[in-house]
């Protein structure tokens, strides 16, 4: 179960969360900065990613063309890299269940 962090999603994010989420990167550590959502969305389907992020543009591009890729959309808003990841791990489990859940293309972390 891996975790492609949305570009607003600081990368340092994952030395915090890599013993949870271990081979999880951040778009602009791809090389990707310049990648519209639609490309993301395709790369994270391609390879069995997770995307995590903030924007609802991600769960549009899901309500268009299915799943995967599945979406993990944090709805607390913006906040220091320690809350999100913080709020990632400790919804661990969640995540697991979500990831294994084939009926399931949408969770929202609080």
């Amino acid at each position: 179960m891996r975790l492609l962090l949305d570009e607003n999603i600081s990368y340092r994010v994952l030395k915090i969360i890599e013993s949870s989420f271990p081979s999880s990167v951040q778009i602009t550590q791809l090389g990707f900065s310049s990648m519209n959502d639609g490309e993301v969305f395709r790369y994270a389907k391609e390879r069995d990613f997770l995307i995590v992020t903030f924007d609802e543009d991600f769960y549009e591009l899901q309500l268009m063309n299915g799943f995967p890729p599945k979406i993990i959309w944090l709805r607390f808003g913006n906040s220091n890299n320690l809350k999100v990841a913080n709020k990632l791990v400790s919804n661990l489990e969640s995540i697991t269940n979500f990831f294994s859940n084939e009926e399931k293309g949408l969770l929202e972390i609080f």
